[in-house]
């Protein structure tokens, strides 16, 4: 049985997308940009009018704008591993190269975004904001604005800072779900995130995932 087929082992039970009513349209336009919806909406979808609300925010602040959208996942690995999300850090690793074009290598490498020269200096700047904002408490500065500034205008500023507060809500979201990771992005984790720590959330003792 498939990922897609088989109901995530959540701690909120998931439904099957054929059980997601009234979010078809969504779930189409999920699946036609990435592919697949992730497991995690099909907890958000025991509330459709959730899912309908993180799915349309998702869309609109991960969609290219002044900031392309490389830049945008690679924002978003960094809030995630930050955070300390497995799930999010898989998912976000696996689409700056799917979706946003990154070469795995740069993935690999982004924890040393600070002196690899993979990366550009706009994008040290993005990739720091997305580091300090997504600790807890909260690290950001004005210099960190002031950086940017080098870089972005205000408009791409805000781009950037959306991308750090969605994942903010999915980094909580699913370490506290227990998001079932699927299988391209874990084997996607393993073989360009463990060298620079990644690690899958060992399960549940009760749940016997023998995979973790």
């Amino acid at each position: 049985m498939t990922t897609e087929e088989r109901k995530p082992l959540s701690r909120v039970e998931g439904l099957r997308l054929d059980e997601m009513t009234g979010n078809e349209k969504l779930l189409a336009t999920i699946q036609s940009t990435y592919g697949r919806p992730p497991n995690s909406f099909t907890t958000l979808g025991r509330v459709p009018a959730l899912l309908d609300a993180v799915g349309q925010l998702s869309l609109v602040v991960l969609a290219a704008g002044e900031v392309d959208v490389e830049t945008k996942w690679l924002v978003a690995n960094v809030a995630s591993r930050a955070a300390g999300c497995s799930y999010c850090s898989a998912h976000t690793g696996f689409h700056s190269v799917k979706t946003g074009g990154a070469p795995p290598e740069k993935v690999a490498a982004v924890w040393e975004f600070e002196s690899s020269p993979i990366f550009s200096d706009a994008e040290r700047a993005a990739l720091r904001l997305a580091l300090v904002a997504s600790v807890v408490p909260n690290q950001a500065t004005a210099a960190h604005f002031d950086e940017l500034r080098a870089h972005f205008s205000d408009t791409g500023i805000v781009e950037i800072v959306a991308v750090i507060s969605l994942f903010g809500f999915m980094n909580r979201w699913n370490d506290t779900m227990a998001t079932e990771l699927e299988d391209p992005e874990h084997d996607f984790a393993q073989r360009h995130m463990a060298a620079s720590g990644w690690r899958p959330k060992p399960r549940d003792a009760e749940r016997g995932d023998a995979r973790q």
